[in-house]
C-alpha cells in the first residue's frame, strides 16, 4: 500500500500543532486583558439610574456636603443611600413639578423606595468597613474621585487588591486631616509623606497590621 502523506506533512503537523498552541495561549492573554479592563469592571462608564441625580449640581454647583444625604459614613460598614425623605427635604419646595423627579414623588407618597442602582460593588468575601477609613483620613476623592464633578456617577477606581494593598503598606501616601476629608478640592502637599506620617501616629493606624489577610478577608 502507498504512502498517504508526504514527507512534508510531518512538517506541516508540526505547524499546525505550533500554531493552534499560540492561539490557544493568545486566547488565555486575551481574556485575561478583558476581564481585568476598565471596561468589564465599569471603571469610567456612568451607571445609570432611575432618577437622574447629578453629583456635579449638588455636590459640586451647590456645595452640599457629602454627609447631608450619606449620614452613616462617619458611623458605619457601609456608606447609606439617602432615604426618599432626604431628597423631599428640599424637593418639597424646589423643582417640585421637575419630570426627571417623579419616582421621587411616587416613592414619597406610597413609601416604596427608589431603587438605586449600586456603583461601587465589594465582593462577598471582602470586608470593608466605610467608617474606619473616613475616620483614619482617607478623603472621598481618594477611592471615588472627583465625585463633584460627574453629572453621572461611575467607578473611579478597579479596586483591585493590589490597588488596596498600595494604600494598606504605605497609608502616609494617602492620609490628609479629617478636616480635609470631605473636601473635594484638597490637594496633597508637597511634604505628604512626612504629613502622612506624622497623621499615621496621630490616628493610630497600625501599619503592620494592615497588610495582613484577615483585615480585609474575614
Amino acid at each position: 500500500m502507498g504512502q498517504v502523506f508526504r514527507p512534508s506533512a510531518n512538517a506541516l503537523s508540526k505547524i499546525s500543532v505550533f500554531a493552534l498552541f499560540l492561539i490557544v495561549v493568545e486566547a488565555i492573554l486575551l481574556l485575561t486583558i478583558y476581564f481585568r479592563s476598565n471596561y468589564w469592571r465599569e471603571v469610567h462608564i456612568g451607571i445609570p439610574q432611575p432618577v437622574p441625580f447629578s453629583h456635579q449640581l449638588h455636590s459640586g454647583q451647590l456645595g452640599m456636603d457629602c454627609r447631608y444625604c450619606h449620614t452613616s459614613v462617619q458611623q458605619s460598614t457601609f456608606a447609606n443611600i439617602p432615604a426618599t425623605e432626604t431628597c423631599m427635604t428640599c424637593h418639597s419646595q424646589v423643582a417640585q413639578n421637575s419630570v426627571s423627579l417623579a419616582p421621587v414623588r411616587e416613592s414619597w407618597a406610597t413609601g416604596n423606595p427608589v431603587e438605586w442602582n449600586k456603583v461601587n460593588k465589594v465582593p462577598d468575601f471582602v470586608y470593608f468597613n466605610h467608617a474606619s477609613h473616613v475616620n483614619k483620613g482617607v478623603g472621598c476623592y481618594t477611592c471615588h474621585g472627583r465625585i463633584d464633578q460627574m453629572a453621572v456617577v461611575w467607578k473611579e477606581h478597579p479596586f483591585y487588591m493590589g490597588w488596596c494593598l498600595d494604600c494598606h503598606r504605605q497609608p502616609e501616601k494617602y492620609l490628609r486631616p479629617r478636616d480635609q476629608v470631605f473636601n473635594m478640592e484638597y490637594v496633597p502637599p508637597a511634604n505628604q509623606l512626612q504629613l502622612g506620617a506624622q497623621l499615621v501616629v496621630e490616628y493610630n493606624v497600625n501599619k503592620a497590621q494592615l497588610a495582613n489577610c484577615a483585615v480585609c478577608h474575614r
